[in-house]
């Protein structure tokens, strides 16, 4: 059978993550994809964050499984040109250019929808084409800074941290995918592609929702939860055998409490006043730590997290990124998989969360550099060997 997108077929002209997560997640779901990368090294995500000379860094397959790979010098008149040839069998042109980049080549949307008009032109910026902030340029950190991130993060005396998840750049990402699938679906109504628009900062807000409550619900400032959950009750609890990331969540909120004291041996303590509420836990953030803290630390995150979870309490082990991919869940769920690349050696890469009986995904490897230019361009363009090398030596592909 088929996979879910088989037919749908994309331009990946984007650079780095928030592009690339998004048409990697669609590849996955079997979506033809060819990334579109300059003649200068391409993707600097191949080489910026390489740990060995001449083999693409992890940064770059982590995000680019699952697609076929070009180059095209777009600074020319021949590389516009065949990238206009290539536009008719599109259905999504993907970039993540700045701000008016696209229109500077020669390939705005008004342009792509006179070669195709059915395409769906899905652009990526940092604070979105409109608005006061549209001409600045934005990345990751810069999202969670404007977006409430980073100032809902680290503890009350201390500065606004960043997060590690990729949120800006990855959830923004996904925020495309979701945009991309809806304009596939209203082709299908109208017969006619759209530009469909995503930024950094709108995507991060949408993630923050939660966060948002208090400041839509009263004046009051915001204030950073350190370790705290929530409701200010502590939910991240030490463990054996003392190392940095010994440390086991468990969520002690409404009935979860008195559960947890009858399974730590803490009877004595269910319907204790000082304890009973959320409320009262809240304003007793540190005896309720030590309450849990005297039972976790005399066993492993793992031990706690089994001896909890069965009860049917909210917890986990605090798993550091080593121990992820390593996880028998993960493993289990085909989360963690190996690659078999002939070029790279074989490696562990990140599965596709999205789970479909009738269209299991498969990871395969990230292409490398220019990889498909020829094979491409001669089989969707009828580009003969003679012109191929032509256009090497003028620097128009590699």
């Amino acid at each position: 059978m088929d996979k879910a997108l088989a037919g749908v077929k994309i331009l990946d002209m984007s650079r780095v993550q928030a592009g690339p997560s998004c048409a990697q997640l669609l590849a996955f779901l079997g979506a033809d994809v060819i990334k579109v990368e300059d003649t200068d090294g391409g993707d600097r995500t191949r080489w910026d964050m390489a740990h060995q000379e001449g083999v693409d860094s992890v940064y770059f397959t982590i995000f680019n499984n699952n697609k076929r790979a070009i180059t095209l010098n777009l600074k020319t008149d021949k590389g516009q040109e065949l990238f206009k040839r290539l536009v008719p069998w599109a259905d999504i042109v993907l970039e993540n250019y700045s701000k008016g980049v696209m229109e500077r080549l020669g390939l705005g949307f008004d342009v792509l929808k006179e070669l195709n008009p059915q395409v769906i032109h899905a652009s990526i910026k940092g604070f979105g084409e409109y608005g006061p902030y549209s001409e600045y340029k934005s990345f990751e950190t810069a999202a969670q800074a404007t977006s409430g991130l980073m100032a809902s993060n680290g503890y009350p005396d201390g500065p606004p941290l960043s997060v590690s998840i990729g949120g800006g750049d990855s959830g923004t990402g996904l925020h495309m995918a979701i945009g991309i699938l809806a304009a596939l679906r209203q082709r299908d109504q109208t017969g006619h592609g759209q530009h469909v628009e995503v930024a950094m900062q709108d995507g991060l807000v949408n993630l923050m929702r939660i966060r948002l409550i208090r400041s839509l619900n009263s004046d009051k400032p915001n204030v950073r939860p350190g370790h705290l959950g929530w409701s200010g009750i502590p939910n991240v609890f030490k463990s054996a055998p003392g190392g940095s990331d010994d440390y086991v969540m468990v969520h002690i909120r409404g009935q979860a409490w008195e559960t947890a004291l009858a399974l730590i041996g803490r009877e004595d303590l269910i319907g204790d006043e000082r304890y009973e509420t959320g409320e009262a836990r809240a304003e007793h953030a540190d005896e309720v730590t030590k309450i849990m803290t005297d039972w976790t630390s005399q066993r492993t995150k793992y031990e706690a997290f089994h001896a909890l979870a069965p009860a049917g309490i909210w917890c986990g082990p605090v798993l550091a990124p080593e121990e992820v991919l390593t996880n028998d869940q993960l493993i289990a769920r085909e989360m963690i998989v190996e690659v078999h690349d002939e070029a790279r050696g074989d490696y562990k890469m990140i599965g596709c969360p999205i789970k479909m009986d009738d269209s299991p995904p498969e990871v395969t490897p990230a292409p490398l550099y220019s990889e498909h230019t020829g094979a491409i361009l001669s089989e969707m363009l009828n580009v003969s060997d003679a012109e191929l090398s032509e256009l090497r030596a003028d620097g128009v592909i590699v």
